[in-house]
Parts: C-alpha cells; sequence; structure tokens
C-alpha cells in the first residue's frame, strides 16, 4: 500500500467523520421558471465544492488537480466542477449584485460553449482525467457534466438572452436518450431501469448522486424554457424516464443499514462499494428535493430510510467494507 494514498484516504476519513450531522440547506424556490439559486447551496468555500479543485486559470476557468490513483498527476479540465464553480459564481452574483461576480460566470458559462463536442449523438462534454477504478483511460462523456452545462447555460441564456446558450443547452439533451453502447449517456437496455451515468464506461457504473444531479439539470430546461419550444417534449420525457428509474433502483442501493456508492457492471469491480458519511447525507437531501419537485412519497419514505442509518455502529460497520473496496480497487 503507497503511503500518499492511504494518507489522502485518511483524510478524507475524518473529514467525512467531521462533517456528520451537519449538511448543506436546500433552495426555497425549486419549480419557478427564473433560475436563481441552484438545489444545493454549496457557498463561496472551494474546498467544500470540492477538494480537488486547485484553483483558476487566467481565464478565470477553475482546474482540478488529479485523484491519487492517477499516475503523473497535474491539473485538468473537469466539467463537472467547472459547472460547480459556475453556479457558486452565481449564487454570489444573486445575493451581491456585483457586476464582476456575473462577468466571472459568463466566463465559465462561455468555457462551455467554446469547448463543447458535437456529432450524430449530440452536444456534450469529455473530460480527460483518467478513471482506472472504472477501466477508463481515454476521454469520457458524464451525464453529471451535462447537467452542470445544462443548469450553467440556462442561467447564462436568462442574463443575457444570448440565444446561443439555449441552444447547446437544446443539443446537450440528445444524448440523455441513447444508451453508454450507442455514444450516450444512459443506460437504456432491456431488463434494467433506466440510469443517467456519472462516469461513461464500457459497461455501466450507476453512481447515485450523479443520477440525481443529471434530473436536476434536466428539471432546470423544464423550469426554464417555454412550453412550445422543440426541446421541452423531449426534457420533460427524459426527466419523466429518470425519475422511473431511480424509483425502480432505489432498493438495489439499500444494504439494510447503509447505502450504495453505485452498483457497477466493470469486472473485478467490488461487489458492493458502500459510499461515506458525507455521501449518505447529500443522498437524503436529493431524495429531499426530488420529493418536493415531484410529490412522490416514495422518496420522502427512502429519505427517512437512509437519515435512519446514520449511527456509530453503522458508521463503523460501513467503514469496514468501505476499507476493503478501497484496497480491491488499488486505491490504497
Amino acid at each position: 500500500m503507497r503511503l500518499d494514498r492511504i494518507g489522502f484516504m485518511l483524510n478524507k476519513l475524518v473529514t467525512d467523520l467531521r462533517s456528520k450531522g451537519a449538511f448543506v440547506p436546500i433552495s426555497s424556490d425549486l419549480t419557478s421558471s427564473r433560475l436563481q439559486y441552484y438545489y444545493l447551496m454549496f457557498g463561496q468555500d472551494l474546498s467544500k465544492l470540492n477538494r480537488l479543485i486547485a484553483g483558476f486559470d487566467e481565464k478565470g476557468i477553475p482546474v482540478n488537480t488529479s485523484y491519487v490513483d492517477v499516475e503523473g498527476g497535474g491539473t485538468h479540465y473537469y466539467p463537472i466542477s467547472i459547472g460547480q464553480v459556475a453556479l457558486s459564481i452565481y449564487h454570489a452574483w444573486i445575493d451581491s449584485g456585483k457586476k464582476e461576480k456575473l462577468k466571472h460566470f459568463l466566463q465559465i458559462a462561455d468555457w462551455f460553449v467554446d469547448n463543447r463536442q458535437e456529432d450524430i449523438v449530440g452536444t456534450y462534454w469529455l473530460t480527460e482525467v483518467p478513471k482506472p477504478e472504472y477501466h477508463v483511460h481515454d476521454p469520457w462523456k458524464s451525464a453529471f457534466a451535462q447537467s452542470r452545462a445544462l443548469s450553467v447555460l440556462l442561467r447564462a441564456w436568462q442574463e443575457t438572452n444570448n440565444q446561443s446558450y439555449l441552444e447547446v443547452a437544446t443539443g446537450a439533451l440528445t444524448p440523455f436518450s441513447l444508451d453508454i453502447a450507442d455514444g450516450g449517456v444512459a443506460i437504456r437496455r432491456t431488463n434494467a431501469e433506466v440510469f443517467y451515468e456519472e462516469y461513461v464506461a464500457d459497461e455501466p457504473t450507476r453512481v447515485l448522486d450523479g443520477h440525481f444531479f443529471s434530473l436536476f439539470g434536466l428539471f432546470d430546461y423544464i423550469r426554464a424554457v417555454d412550453s412550445n419550444h422543440p426541446g421541452q417534449e423531449l426534457a420533460h420525457q427524459l426527466f419523466e424516464d429518470g425519475v422511473n428509474g431511480l424509483v425502480e433502483a432505489l432498493p438495489k442501493y439499500d444494504l439494510g443499514y447503509w447505502v450504495r456508492f453505485n452498483r457497477c457492471d466493470i469486472p473485478g469491480y467490488p461487489t458492493f462499494d458502500p459510499c461515506t458519511i458525507n455521501y449518505l447525507q447529500l443522498v437524503t437531501v436529493q431524495l429531499d428535493v426530488l420529493f418536493r419537485i415531484t410529490k412522490q412519497e416514495v422518496f420522502r419514505d427512502y429519505q427517512a430510510k437512509f437519515l435512519g442509518y446514520l449511527n456509530w455502529r453503522n458508521i463503523t460497520r460501513m467503514y469496514s467494507n468501505k476499507f476493503k473496496a478501497l484496497k480491491d480497487l488499488n486505491r490504497i
């Protein structure tokens, strides 16, 4: 076991334990057509947004450091984090009214316009850093990245009335309609629930929070765009598919004492990989948000059930299994 990896994971453990009992509030406005605050208000502390964010480049675009199991290190552009920081800056613009915050936000929105890929499967963004645990070594797509782009571009469109932002956002819907085997960012196949993939690999990875965030980006489109726009029907269908898929999938994440991080079909991946404390808290907030949007009681029921797992007996049991999963993945 490498000492740098052990130290990294121990630091994550300490941070995770300190997070027990505290998390972020939910926006009070989840349904109006005017997009303001995002669903989870992370504030301006970059370390809380993502501990791998290293700062900004000369154009104000956030860059990430590489994860501990990525050889070579260095910094890179990570679309999920870029969108996350953009939304945080947008919060600051709404709170303060300071024009420099809006300018910075629009610079990041322009990054999504300038760095998009477009082909037969629609508009998408690629992440170039490898994900060794999923056997991903080439640039990869992500439904979570699509979601962040949707949320950023739609807010930029509402602030500026620049139609190019809306056009790019509309193109970003299409990859949700395609299975990963066909170049999309979804699991859409016989005898499997629809699931939006945070990490697109050769086989399904099904990371739970990434699916939630994907739904939130799709719902932003439903909220913001006029009902007569040609993208509305597709956005509604994609959101409905994803909600139905989540209802079917949730029992498969329930370990009876804790929650799975993912349901991964990659050969050699651990049978189950339990999530961390912080992650479980995040999922319970996401369940609350989705209940408020859809009014489906199943989401409130699972939120209460998962919150009930937060006790020291279950936490100790979870970390025993988490350590084994990390060791099997060669991450410690």
